[in-house]
């Protein structure tokens, strides 16, 4: 484990990296204490889980979700002012 301060961390951080890529843990330190740690990263490159079916049952959708109602479709086109049944 390597623990080294703020100031010198960055006057060093290409060598500190390269600690790290080589399996060492470096703890970076502001007045005497720990306050980070350089880890390498990892990237989880395995195919997330989405739960297929996990909502079956649990949502319905109208027959008609994508009619589109007359007076409402008066509101978009600027008919609306001509639609008594807004009033």
């Amino acid at each position: 484990m390597v623990i080294t301060n703020i100031s010198e961390a960055k006057a060093t951080l290409s060598k500190l990296i390269e600690q790290v890529l080589n399996g060492e843990e470096v703890i970076i330190g502001k007045a005497g204490k720990p306050v980070a740690k350089l880890v390498p990263y990892t990237q989880d490159t395995s195919p997330r889980t989405l739960g297929a079916g996990q909502w079956k049952g649990k949502i319905w959708i109208a027959d008609d979700f994508d009619d589109l109602p007359d007076d409402v479709l008066n509101l978009f086109t600027g008919d609306a002012e001509d639609d008594e049944s807004l009033t």
